[in-house]
């Protein structure tokens, strides 16, 4: 198969990337917003669409019951098998409200280790792909998997490993082990076609040609070939046959290095680079939107414009042909050649080289434009085929510096979110997601982002790492909550990522009443301790409440809120804690001892007990269940309090 094959998920598929080619896809839109699906959605609905294309190997049923008795399957089979597709989609058939998934990372700087047993949330759902890992992290990663399997077993979650093919297997662990063979090809090529909506009756007959991809060619070959084929059939003369699309996706396939130079040989005018440039980064635009991003981009080169009079001008239709394009019945323009696009980009980039600041610059004004006939769509994947350009040649800084320029002081929402696509093509392009994690990391942690910056991060952390990599996701955003000032993106978002799950909720809480605490970080704890996921098990075997370890977390930072902030900030939050006691009396009562315990740590308690007792009477007139039952609370409160003053229940101490 040649390196320049092409590799999309149209029609908002997914946030999938393997093998070389272009990434096309569209995950930037805000979730709180109407314009777009949120990234986490896309991502949801290229795992729906993995399991429609999926071809059961060999196996699979076996690795599907073994997970089925014992929570843990470990996936061995040929690089190129479908055993790291197979393992997700394992994983989506245990999907429930509980819990998360979290692809693991053992190794990364802000990761824990696998035998940590904070790792595991009740119901998680856990993918731990070692399949490209080397005989030391494999062997690491082993010796670790007994602790994980016991978290795994106690909190009712799933795990699905893919070991190191061909690495060793301890033998208390070849019980959990299930070879994944290989599918017919002819079969995953046909599965791809339906799913294409490609009628059966048009590629019932094999073409001889594929013989070697079939029985060759890795799972992801033969579906971006499939896609190929798709493509192929949707711009062919209507007399073409299934051969005949298949020999134009081989042809796609091929090494167009050589006709793309003599191309650029042939075109030595600068309007004539100019749209052929315009069409490959465009491609599928219409020919309005051609027209002025091919003007934008001699302006922004510095090319004189043609000074003919308009009359003079040749049509767009003579311009594009001299640079194999055309427009469509519906003025939609594209290469007459299958993937020409993409051999023209890869030209530009490798063999233009001063000619990549001015398309960077062009690609900022383009999105920012404003043209009515540039899509959300466009727009997003004009991003994504600069951003491929920028990780396949290995320029991950590159691509890095350029968000975080396009998202500078005063950047408008376009650029904004022009910024949060390139970052999530890094983030999910494989092999360069580990990077700009870090990268991401850094941003969150050592400097003051600008506010246009901060949204960008705020969006790739809570929409695009939190998908997979919740933990870091969570670690993210509280380093830019903490930070905040006036306004809270970074703290909301942390707050709605913690609420999906009881693990997250009891790292961050850990976390704070381990950190300095201030305003900012008291403001966050007051956000996350809502009572109402606390005392609720939500399918647990216990609260959150009822854990010593949150018990003293809570109690900790109750006792910086009380000894730092003025009542008036934290009245609001006692009397909820108040209302919930109210009406759940026993982890009411827990309730009501962590308030106590903070209060009686504070310097100057007696006066900061009689703030809490007169927070709790000010609350009845609140209280959804009525005042006489919250008058009911506040003296149990006050009972509480004489308790800890070592004076017995006596009445009330005067505010």
């Amino acid at each position: 198969m040649s390196v320049h094959s092409s590799t999309r998920v149209d029609n908002a598929q997914g946030p999938m990337h393997s093998g070389s080619g272009d990434i096309h896809f569209h995950a930037a839109p805000d979730p709180r917003e109407a314009d777009g699906p949120s990234f986490r959605r896309i991502a949801d609905d290229q795992l729906a669409w993995l399991r429609r294309v999926l071809v059961a190997p060999g196996g699979m049923g076996k690795a599907r019951s073994r997970l089925a008795d014992t929570g843990t399957v470990i996936l061995d089979g040929a690089p190129g098998s479908g055993r790291t597709s197979v393992a997700r989609v394992l994983l989506r058939e245990y999907h429930q409200d509980a819990g998360v998934l979290h692809e693991l990372l053992p190794g990364e700087d802000d990761e824990l280790c696998l035998r940590d047993p904070d790792l595991v949330g009740a119901g998680d759902r856990l993918l731990l792909d070692l399949s490209a890992a080397d005989t030391v992290r494999w062997a690491a990663a082993q010796a670790d998997l007994p602790a994980l399997r016991k978290a795994v077993h106690e909190q009712n979650a799933h795990l699905v490993v893919v070991m190191l093919h061909g690495g060793a297997l301890d033998a208390d662990l070849q019980h959990y082990r299930v070879e994944i063979g290989r599918p017919p090809g002819s079969r995953v090529l046909r599965r791809h076609l339906r799913t294409h909506r490609v009628p059966y009756e048009q590629y019932r007959r094999s073409d001889p040609t594929l013989t070697g991809l079939l029985e060759q060619g890795t799972m992801r070959e033969i579906a971006d070939f499939a896609d190929l084929v798709r493509r192929a059939r949707e711009t062919a003369h209507p007399d073409d046959e299934y051969t005949q699309w298949c020999a134009t996706a081989r042809k796609a396939q091929s090494d167009r290095r050589k006709d793309v130079i003599a191309l650029f040989a042939r075109l030595r005018e600068g309007p004539q680079r100019a749209l052929l440039i315009s069409v490959s980064m465009l491609h599928g635009a219409h020919a309005d939107v051609i027209h002025r991003a091919t003007r934008l981009l001699l302006s922004t080169a510095g090319s004189p414009l043609d000074n003919l009079p308009p009359l003079q001008h040749k049509d767009l239709a003579e311009r594009l042909a001299e640079v194999s394009a055309v427009a469509g019945p519906e003025g939609h323009v594209r290469f007459t050649e299958l993937n020409y696009d993409t051999a023209v980009r890869a030209h530009v980039w490798d063999h233009l080289p001063d000619l990549r600041q001015y398309v960077d610059t062009w690609t900022a004004l383009t999105v920012d434009a404003g043209d009515p006939r540039l899509s959300k769509e466009l727009r997003d994947r004009l991003v994504a085929r600069l951003a491929w350009e920028y990780l396949r040649t290995g320029h991950r800084a590159g691509l890095a510096s350029l968000a975080e320029s396009w998202s500078s002081k005063g950047a408008s929402r376009a650029r904004q979110e022009a910024a949060v696509q390139a970052l999530t093509c890094g983030l999910v392009a494989p092999g360069h997601g580990r990077a700009f994690r870090e990268k991401v990391y850094q941003w969150c942690v050592q400097k003051q982002p600008d506010e246009e910056f901060t949204r960008v991060l705020i969006r790739v952390c809570a929409d695009v790492i939190a998908v997979s990599h919740p933990d870091q996701a969570m670690l993210r955003l509280y380093y830019l909550a903490r930070r905040e000032q006036g306004t809270s993106p970074a703290r909301e978002a942390l707050c709605d990522l913690v609420a999906t799950s009881h693990r997250l909720r009891r790292r961050l809480l850990d976390r704070l009443a381990r950190q300095g605490h201030t305003p900012a970080e008291l403001g966050i704890f007051l956000r996350v301790c809502d009572p109402e996921p606390l005392i609720d098990p939500d399918g647990h075997t216990r609260a959150l409440v009822d854990e010593p370890g949150i018990q003293d977390s809570l109690t900790t930072c109750w006792n910086a809120v009380l000894n730092e902030l003025p009542r008036e900030t934290w009245q609001p939050f006692v009397a909820d804690w108040i209302h919930h006691a109210t009406h759940c009396e026993r982890r009411g009562d827990i309730l009501l001892d962590l308030l106590v315990a903070a209060a009686g740590r504070c310097d100057g308690s007696g006066a900061t007990f009689a703030s809490l007792y007169a927070s709790a009477r000010d609350a009845e007139r609140t209280c959804p269940a009525g005042p006489s039952r919250a008058a009911e609370t506040s003296d149990r409160l006050l009972q509480k309090i004489s308790v800890a003053q070592g004076i017995g229940p006596l009445t009330s101490p005067s505010p």
